[in-house]
């Protein structure tokens, strides 16, 4: 990297820690304080009520304090990344940092705290006087050999998990990725040499975590800057290195590497040469893990060992061993089943669990995030990324069974499976509200037809559909294309297993364009046109393919323009009962979901397609659990213009008026009067929809398109949909911009049979 690159780097960091206000933290209140009644629940005389109670059961501080979900990340800086003995204050960038990285990936609550203390028994000492405020402890960048102290002492005397995770956290990780390296060289831990440099308290615990998951003692060789830890060494000595002392002769890291499976460094740059490696055993594994600079760069050692197995702790190379996959998920579960400690069941728990996820399909979130690297099990993918939303439910999870097993949990689970669900729900926003329509989709077995079958978002929700449902997909596309991005994603389906119809060469084909011209020869449609339609247009084949009954529902539209899909769509399968009745969606904010209709559909909609707009939203909206109550939105409020949308608005009100419905309605009214009933109430004295509302009818697509695109980019809002009213299910046209999960979720719609939502 050149000089100025460098300084950009520098002051972009700087910029983003200082703008738009210092530092990375912030602290907000969760319950209302608006007025004197908050006032006197939050503090005097309400507060009493929630002491009085901790009081007479310490328990209860898990209830009603945060302390349940408050770790203390604690540091005095005195081995801080790279940069060594840079002080308590120092340090705090650092500390910050790591506590936005549990809020981020297990929304778990910290506070850095930074100690002016060098002796590591007073450290100690201050660290167990916090045990009333913290749920756990995670001790940081204290240099070794005081961490070690340090971290038995709090162990011993307090009763909360304490895990410094310099130690135990890069432990784990190692672990995982030696577990995988392993499962890819074809070797066993008990059989294998292990050479370690580095005797610092990352490197003792590495060592000791690789002893438990298997490898002896007497194959493991550790080296630090004055050489071979043999038997009898005085020279910077302590009982963490006198564990793995040789009894041997031999007094280098070149006299030892010999024969070596396993290299592993958490030392410092140039420290491993590629002579060395050249002499380590077949299909070596080297983890140069020493930051910025490795032990030795990937490319040298691939020069002498091209089949090297190679992990560093660079984010710019595949297999980087970071700590960030483990912490967070560590404590999330320890914290949920309020373990006293964290113990080696558990810790081995995190590290079979982050294993088990490289090993498993790549997750589309994960793909979408690391955009162009590749993620595929094998010598370039031994972990998980950081970003892999399952890493909260699969490895907490695993984390939480561990501790109940073992003893240490004050607060069991009754349940694992809901308790995985619930982690699930809070990374995927869609997942508790989907619930029920994944739960309706799981009484039929339907087949499901993609028209766009070679895009990759369709590849991993078709990969999704077969692991999480009863589904079954069907792709149109190239088979050869197909296998191909299957391949390349790492994803275990493919033309093998399943069904794909090949519009070039497909023996149904004379079939297909006989059926589309059936339906369509006395709407211009000829012969020839009809064969060059079902060679070309997905979407009207997968129309077709519907309307022979060879699939239950069709999904389309990942990209070109809505309406070109849903004329197709229409063409083939609207008549009789079946006519597009709008397009709703549901936008899942941080207070919850709001639908959105009609987005796509009429452009200017009139009074009898508003009221079927509304009826059929009310229907969908309980399909996700909720309780419609419906707000026609204008810029006309409650007739006090006589013309435009309102008007049409107006009429499609008292055609719902002359029906019998039963959900609650209102309008035509501003958006803001339709989610603030308070304002509504002086505008509406004695209205009859009550409460904030949850679905947005529009007189016009414009305005519900806008609203909805909106409350997505800059409100974070995730959408669902838009889910097609109106075509008993049969079909839906999607959105470009739609993700592999947002896909999985229309899947799960279109999978359920009629009946279970009328």
């Amino acid at each position: 990297m050149s000089d100025i690159a460098k300084e950009a780097l520098r002051q972009a960091a700087l910029f983003y820690h200082e703008n738009p206000k210092p530092g990375k933290l912030e602290i907000r209140a969760t319950k209302p304080l608006a007025n004197g009644r908050d006032l006197s629940r939050a503090y005097s005389p309400g507060v009493a009520e929630a002491c009085l109670e901790i009081k007479a059961d310490p328990a209860n501080a898990a209830r009603y304090t945060t302390k349940g979900n408050l770790v203390g990340v604690v540091s005095n800086g005195t081995a801080v990344l790279g940069l060594g003995n840079i002080g308590a204050l120092a340090s705090k960038p650092v500390m910050e940092g790591k506590a936005v990285l549990f809020k981020k990936f297990a929304n778990i609550d910290c506070f850095d705290i930074e100690l002016d203390e060098s002796d590591p028994e007073k450290l100690a000492e201050i660290v167990c006087a916090l045990e009333p405020t913290f749920g756990a402890i995670n001790l940081e960048d204290i240099k070794a050999p005081d961490c070690f102290i340090v971290e038995k002492i709090c162990r011993e005397r307090m009763n909360i998990p304490v895990f410094h995770d310099d130690q135990h956290g890069t432990a784990i990780v190692v672990g995982a990725a030696a577990t995988n390296a392993l499962h890819v060289a074809g070797k066993n831990w008990a059989d294998i040499k292990i050479v370690s440099t580095g005797g610092g308290a990352a490197g003792i615990a590495c060592l000791n975590m690789l002893v438990k998951l298997g490898v002896k003692r007497e194959n493991i060789w550790l080296c630090d800057i004055h050489g071979l830890v043999y038997e009898g060494r005085a020279e910077d000595m302590n009982p963490q290195k006198a564990a793995f002392a040789q009894a041997s002769d031999k007094r280098t890291l070149d006299d030892v590497i010999d024969g070596a499976d396993l290299f592993l460094g958490l030392s410092g740059p140039g420290v491993l040469k590629a002579e060395q490696v050249a002499k380590m055993a077949k299909r070596p594994i080297v983890f140069a893990l020493a930051n910025p600079t490795p032990e030795i760069m990937p490319d040298l050692a691939r020069e002498v060992a091209p089949d090297a197995i190679i992990a560093t702790g660079r984010s710019d190379f595949p297999n980087q061993v970071n700590n960030v996959l483990c912490f967070p998920f560590i404590f999330r579960g320890a914290l949920d089943v309020g373990a006293t400690e964290i113990n080696d069941e558990m810790q081995i728990a995190c590290v079979e669990g982050i294993a088990a996820l490289a090993r498993a399909t790549t997750s589309a979130e994960a793909a979408a995030a690391y955009s162009g690297e590749q993620l595929t099990f094998g010598v370039d993918y031994l972990i998980p990324k950081p970003f892999d939303p399952r890493l909260s439910g699969v490895v907490s999870t695993a984390v939480a069974r561990a501790a109940m097993e073992s003893g240490v949990a004050l607060r069991p689970l009754e349940d694992l499976k809901a308790y995985k669900a619930h982690l699930d729900a809070s990374v995927y926003k869609s997942a508790l509200l989907m619930r029920p329509v994944f739960q309706a989709a799981l009484s039929a077995s339907r087949k499901i037809v993609f028209s766009e079958g070679e895009d990759e978002r369709v590849l991993r929700a078709a990969q999704a559909i077969m692991e999480e449902t009863t589904e079954q997909p069907i792709l149109i596309g190239r088979p050869d294309v197909i296998a191909t991005r299957c391949e390349r994603m790492g994803l275990n389906i493919g033309p093998d297993s399943l069904q794909i119809v090949n519009p070039e060469n497909d023996p149904r084909y004379r079939d297909y364009w006989g059926t589309y011209h059936e339906l369509m020869a006395r709407k211009g449609v000829t012969p020839d046109l009809a064969r060059a339609i079902m060679r070309t247009n997905t979407t009207a084949i997968g129309a077709v393919m519907v309307h022979r009954g060879e699939a239950d529902s069709l999904l389309c539209g990942t990209f070109g323009e809505y309406r070109w899909h849903l004329n197709y769509v229409t063409q083939v399968l609207g008549g009789g009962t079946y006519c597009p009745k709008g397009a709703l969606s549901m936008m899942i904010l941080e207070d919850g979901p709001l639908f959105i209709a009609d987005t796509h559909v009429w452009s200017v909609p009139t009074p009898q397609q508003l009221a079927e707009t509304a009826i059929g939203a009310a229907r969908h909206a309980r399909r996700f659990g909720v309780e419609p109550r419906i707000a026609f939105c204008s810029q006309s409020q409650f007739g006090n213009q006589t013309e435009g949308s309102g008007k049409r608005l107006r009429e499609a009100i008292a055609l719902l008026d002359a029906m019998q419905t039963d959900f609650q309605y209102e309008g035509e009214m501003n958006v803001d009067a339709a989610l603030d009933p308070e304002l509504r109430e002086r505008l509406l004295p004695g209205g009859r929809l009550q409460g904030a509302a949850n679905v947005l009818i529009f007189g016009h697509a414009d305005a519900a398109s806008a609203t909805r695109n909106i409350l997505k980019m800059k409100a974070g809002g995730l959408e669902v949909g838009p889910i097609l009213m109106g075509m008993g299910n049969r079909a839906h046209v999607v959105t470009p911009g739609i993700t592999p999960r947002g896909l999985l979720n229309m899947a799960a719609i279109a999978g359920t049979p009629v009946a279970h939502y009328g």
